[in-house]
């Protein structure tokens, strides 16, 4: 039932030529992604078609095409990297395992309709660690596609190794590379817009090796596994199953925000709007079903999705037509795809690279602020040379705190005690004459807006100005939200003023309000009669317990 209701006969031509498109863009990029993970080209081609399907049947964006991506593979890359280095015999099967737990992770953040919250980060952050993947991907291509060794242990290995790989440098897989690169960035424009130019530099250069350096020492991809994919099924430790989870999180975590961000551009083209949690579902069951099968992870991928929506795609079947014709050409193609040159595959995955740098942003950063940009290149840097995790922890942390430090000093003028009236209260001509009859014994707090923890410094100023003040009323009415911090700060001037046998009225009007300040105890401070809703009333009874006051100190 559910793959009848992706047909849609009213736009049939348009979803099986983008289906088709989509399938000849995808297949040079999932070799190259192969290749360039270290799990071999088989496990690109099995999560281009994986992956894939499961997030067209079950996804809630009609057109994204999903298939492994440049910042999934890096991630993937140095999972594979790291897990055969420290365990030989099963390690290419616990990075497989690392694939199915960032599926699980995934499908855990869309039922728990977690979809919304993905991108909710500082863009100077996403930018900076979307940046830093493509840097990654391009330095770890750069030794293959000069057709030198590549170097194991990462960005820092391939730094460190960099003068190796120049003095061994292939020149007929170099020019090879550059010829890729060359083929991709000057293909005129009436060209691409038939013929994805990845597909173009793939067939024409790999043709050219054939035919004019067969007998030379060139790298190739060698012959394709083309039966179905067997189940991976890892035996590991309890250390080891923690390294694993930790990793899946991070991998899963990226691809959440990878498809998001795909799933935004879509909208913006078809002019719908995506079911982020649906979403992430769909790409949770690929990832899981992916790694259960040998193959790379993977998201919304931004290019694929955006020919197959330009050639005429609007519902899922475009994603299931790429799918049947990315195996019915692997399956027809397996010896014409063993011949391709390993260099070839390294010059598609640096143009990659090269399109996921945020150039736009990376150009006008400093125009937007000091603060904007030092978080960007500093988030870049600790992607590339540390840690994607501790790159994106430190730079949100950082951004947040700028952030709340704006918005505390902006809020802080939101906070005004004042004894008589000076126009800065929203107090009517009644009440600002019941407020000057107290002749300064009444302080009057006003807060509104948003009261976040950052604004308590700014509230503890001015609760210092109790002084001879009999009666303080302290108005939350206009305050729309409530921080836990400024409550408590609110806590400690009652019981200061209540030391100091001052009457205390809170003017609070919004159940949100009152009920935090109940759950946090209030009521054993103040009686239901200090608890008033309106202005008015509040400094009527004010005045009425100053003259109270007065009268129990005259018959004294």
């Amino acid at each position: 039932m559910r793959f009848f209701n992706l047909i849609n006969r009213s736009n049939l031509k348009g979803d099986i030529l983008g289906g088709v498109t989509a399938a000849i863009v995808s297949l040079p990029l999932a070799l190259a992604f192969g290749v360039a993970s270290g799990a071999g080209a088989e496990a690109g081609l099995y999560g281009a078609i994986i992956i894939g399907f499961f997030a067209a049947t079950f996804g809630g964006t009609p057109t994204l095409i999903s298939e492994p991506t440049g910042p999934m593979t890096v991630i993937m890359a140095a999972v594979v990297t790291s897990m055969m280095a420290k365990y030989p015999d099963q390690g290419l099967a616990m990075a497989f395992t690392v694939v199915m737990i960032a599926g699980i992770t995934q499908i855990v953040f869309g039922v728990l309709r977690l979809g919304k919250y993905i991108t909710l980060m500082p863009y100077s952050v996403i930018s900076g660690f979307m940046s830093g993947i493509g840097c990654i991907l391009i330095i770890l291509q750069l030794a293959p596609a000069l057709g030198a060794p590549s170097p194991s242990g990462g960005v820092t290995a391939a730094f460190m190794a960099f003068p190796q790989t120049l003095a061994s440098i292939n020149w007929i897989e170099a020019s090879m590379a550059l010829g890729t690169l060359a083929l991709i960035f000057f293909t005129p424009r009436r060209i691409k817009h038939w013929v994805p130019p990845q597909l173009i530099a793939l067939l024409a250069i790999s043709v050219i090796s054939v035919y004019f350096f067969n007998n030379a020492d060139i790298k190739r991809i060698g012959e394709i596994n083309v039966s179905l994919p067997s189940l991976v099924v890892p035996t590991f430790t309890v250390a080891q199953f923690q390294t694993m989870v930790l990793d899946g999180i991070v991998l899963g975590m990226l691809g959440c925000i990878d498809s998001m961000l795909t799933s935004v551009i879509a909208d913006n083209l078809t002019r719908s709007e995506h079911k982020s949690d649906k979403e992430l579902i769909g790409q949770g069951m690929g990832n899981l079903f992916s790694g259960l099968f040998g193959g790379l992870p993977g998201a919304g991928a931004t290019m694929g999705t955006v020919v197959n929506i330009q050639t005429g795609a609007k519902t899922a079947l475009s994603g299931l037509v790429r799918v049947s014709v990315l195996i019915v050409a692997i399956f027809g193609a397996s010896e014409l795809i063993s011949v391709i040159p390993i260099a070839v595959l390294a010059g598609i995955a640096i143009k990659v690279g090269i399109d996921i740098l945020d150039w736009s942003f990376i150009k006008r950063a400093h125009k937007v602020s000091k603060q904007t940009s030092v978080i960007m290149y500093a988030v870049l840097l600790l992607t590339v040379f540390v840690d994607l995790v501790i790159a994106v922890g430190i730079g949100v942390f950082i951004a947040n705190i700028i952030t709340i430090e704006k918005l505390s000093a902006s809020q802080a003028k939101n906070i005004k005690a004042i004894s008589d009236v000076d126009g800065r209260l929203p107090l009517n001509y009644e009440q600002r004459k019941l407020l000057n009859l107290a002749k300064g014994e009444i302080l009057y707090f006003y807060l509104s807006g948003t009261m976040i923890f950052g604004v308590s410094k700014a509230l503890s100023r001015q609760l210092s100005s109790l002084g001879d003040h009999a009666v303080v009323i302290i108005d939350l009415s206009d305050v729309s939200f409530l921080d836990d911090t400024i409550a408590l700060t609110i806590e400690n001037l009652v019981k200061d003023a209540k030391s100091l046998n001052k009457h205390i009225l809170m003017l609070v009007n919004k159940k949100e309000s009152k009920d935090k300040l109940m759950r946090m105890g209030f009521e054993d401070l103040l009686c239901d009669a200090d608890f008033m809703a309106d202005r008015t009333q509040a400094l009527i009874l004010a005045n009425q317990r100053l003259k109270a006051d007065k009268a129990f100190a005259a018959d004294i």
